[in-house]
Formats: C-alpha cells, sequence, structure tokens
C-alpha cells in the first residue's frame, strides 16, 4: 500500500530547500557590526568623533533635606542650619515632589537612609543638578525643563547656597 503522502499529487513534488538568509545580507550585517564596534573602540582611544559635556565648576551648592510633612506636605529644609526654606501643599510642588518620589524609590531599592540630604548645585555653565548624597545618583535638571530646573534653583537663594 501506497503511503498518504504519495497519492499522487504530492509524487511530483520536488522538496524545497530550507529558506536561509541571503549570504550578502549576511556578510553585511557582520560587517556593519564590525564597523561599529571599530568606530567605537577608535573613538574612545582617540577621542575623535566624542561629544563631551563638561559641567564646570560648582558656584552654589545646598543641602537640602526633601521630606513628606502631615497631610502629605512636602517640606524642603536647610541640612545644615535647619531652617524651612519652602512648603509645598498637596496640589503644588509638582516637579520637587515627583522628584522627591523618585529618589525615594532608588533610596529603598539601594537601602539607603530617607532622612539622607539631598545637594542642590548651581553650575558655572548655568546647569543646575540635583544629588543624592546617600546613592550618589546625579540629575540634570534641564532635562526636564527650564521651569522644572527653576523650581530647584529657587531653592538655592543666596543666603542659604555655599560658593566653593
Amino acid at each position: 500500500m501506497r503511503s498518504a503522502l504519495s497519492l499522487g499529487y504530492l509524487d511530483g513534488r520536488r522538496a524545497k530547500g530550507t529558506n536561509s538568509l541571503p549570504t550578502w545580507l549576511f556578510i553585511s550585517v557582520v560587517g556593519l557590526l564590525v564597523f561599529s564596534a571599530g568606530a567605537v573602540l577608535f573613538g574612545q582611544a582617540t577621542g575623535l568623533g566624542l561629544v563631551k559635556q563638561e559641567a564646570g565648576r560648582p558656584v552654589a551648592v545646598r543641602d537640602v533635606i526633601i521630606s513628606r510633612g502631615s497631610g502629605d506636605i512636602v517640606v524642603v529644609t536647610d541640612a545644615v542650619s535647619g531652617e524651612m526654606i519652602a512648603s509645598y501643599p498637596q496640589d503644588a510642588g509638582g516637579f520637587v515632589r515627583g522628584s522627591l518620589r523618585a529618589f525615594e524609590r532608588m533610596r529603598q531599592v539601594a537601602a539607603m537612609p530617607a532622612d539622607a540630604a539631598y545637594r542642590i548645585i548651581k553650575w558655572d555653565t548655568g546647569r543646575i543638578s540635583l544629588s543624592d548624597t546617600a546613592t550618589g545618583e546625579r540629575i540634570y535638571l534641564e532635562a526636564f525643563g527650564r521651569d522644572n530646573a527653576a523650581a530647584f534653583a529657587a531653592l538655592l537663594d543666596t543666603q542659604g547656597g555655599t560658593r566653593p
């Protein structure tokens, strides 16, 4: 008895080869990867083609403690003097509140104390950064827009900010 595959209409068919990647495409992809890796190594070794942003020198520095008070009020106090700098009720201070939430999460993951100070730095290039002294994380606030950077720049006034 003949098998089910040989009922007549499959007898004359030739077996197809497997669908493989064309050789030219494979060689092109490997060549692109080798070129990319070579360009990165060349740039790192010689410094050509690299774009570097220098932070500059700090112009003003202030260590602050940002904490949540009763009624979900965010309170910003000077870490050195203990003086209250600002207080944001529940519906205000959106970026300061959001930054606190992000840094609280980073501290929780790193198992760091929640009451450590944050460092606000104004650089001579005009940039403002916020550093977490507990985890070492630093964010440049201009990436979030001028208004958001200005929210932290207002906390770095001339009375509390020290000049390095």
